[in-house]
């Protein structure tokens, strides 16, 4: 009987588990260049004392979907979505270079080019500023423009080019805080093939429909787990009775 009550018993932790990686997927549908997180189950042996004759089995994250997102036009200077593959290199709060593709950022107070999390936008050269009472425009290669307000209009100045990368998918391991980083440490050299779109965005890859279907699928089998575990129980006390009454 102990078997049964175990092994409803895992698989109810790993419904619970994954509701948490959708739900957090559901979260993040409207998120700007958010990239649905996948999760897969794995047997694991139980260790103990006598026989390996227990199992179990452990939810993990082994990645992300790598599909993009809709492109979602807003006629807005700062904001750019990259088109196909690549990343947008930016610091992270751990000072280390890190990538997302949620291209929508804002001028912090002493000019730098910040994402909406606070993040400095980085460069060939390192973290990106702008000077003041200038228009920005931004180019399909990531070449920012810094266009004065005030006359001349015509003293256009290169401020800088954002730092676009390529890796491979593989390479790269996702952090609690969304970013992206390489799993060796490392950082990702700068691509000439990747382009961006300026006055736009790259919304969520997170598939509403199909996420909200897995929630539902993961309610009711974890409602089946609980009623094994019911059922078990319940077939112990009548076994208890039978052997008392012996």
């Amino acid at each position: 009987m102990d078997r049964l009550v175990y092994t409803a018993m895992a698989g109810a932790k790993s419904m619970l588990d994954r509701q948490s990686v959708v739900a957090n997927n559901i979260a993040n549908i409207s998120t700007p260049g958010f990239r649905a997180d996948i999760s897969l189950y794995r047997a694991i042996p139980v260790d103990g004392q006598g026989l390996p004759t227990r199992a179990s089995t452990l939810e993990s994250s082994p990645g992300s979907d790598s599909s993009n997102g809709p492109l979602i036009d807003t006629g807005r200077a700062l904001d750019i979505a990259i088109t196909g593959r690549g990343w947008m290199a930016v610091e992270g709060a751990d000072g280390k270079e890190a990538y997302t593709r949620a291209g929508s950022f804002k001028v912090g107070p002493d000019g730098a080019l910040l994402t909406q999390g606070g993040q400095n936008v980085l460069g060939d050269g390192g973290p990106i500023a702008l000077p003041p009472d200038t228009s920005i425009s931004i180019g399909r290669d990531g070449t920012i423009s810094a266009i004065p307000k005030q006359p001349p209009l015509t003293a256009v100045t290169v401020v800088g080019r954002i730092k676009l990368v390529d890796p491979e998918d593989s390479a790269l391991t996702k952090g609690p805080d969304g970013l992206f980083r390489m799993k060796d440490g490392s950082t990702a050299d700068a691509s000439e093939t990747v382009s961006v779109t300026a006055g736009a965005l790259e919304g969520s890859n997170v598939n509403a429909a199909a996420a909200m279907v897995d929630m539902i699928s993961l309610a009711r089998n974890y409602e089946l787990q609980m009623k094994a575990i019911a059922h078990g129980e319940e077939n112990d006390k009548q076994a208890t009775q039978l052997l008392s009454t012996n």
